[in-house]
């Protein structure tokens, strides 16, 4: 006798709803990245102008929300930016959460952070606050 092999009816279902969650979820998570790596391209663009030491705090969130209309991005406004200035260099940064719907009630949130010269968030604000003392 030859044994049976393949998947079963229950299991072909279950492969199929795993599927389906992981598509979902990819067609949730996309924008979301999408938008953050716009978001990273923007603030190093901000970052590498010559002139950014010069630039007022309103001159940098009106160069920002120049580039945010043309690259699309409108999880962050311009007053979202925070902007430090610390031993004669200027360092703009954002953070800010992306929230989309899953399922039902259930959301997906996703927290991001960048500034114009590519170092986390928190590591410059620890090294603001040493090098206030």
């Amino acid at each position: 006798m030859h044994k049976q092999r393949g998947l079963s009816l229950i299991g072909i279902l279950f492969w199929i709803i795993i599927l389906v969650f992981v598509a979902i979820l990819g067609f949730r998570l996309v924008p979301a990245y999408t938008e953050y790596f716009s978001v990273v391209k923007v603030l190093k663009e901000i970052g590498q102008d010559p002139n950014l030491n010069s630039m007022s705090n309103g001159d940098i969130r009106d160069k920002f929300s120049k580039f945010a209309n043309v690259d699309y991005i409108t999880s962050v406004k311009p007053g979202d930016l925070d902007i430090s200035h610390s031993n004669g260099q200027t360092v703009v940064s954002a953070q800010y959460e992306y929230r989309t719907k899953l399922v039902g009630n259930v959301s997906l949130v996703i927290d991001f952070s960048a500034s114009s010269n590519g170092q986390p968030v928190a590591s410059q604000a620890s090294s603001n606050a040493d090098s206030g003392d």
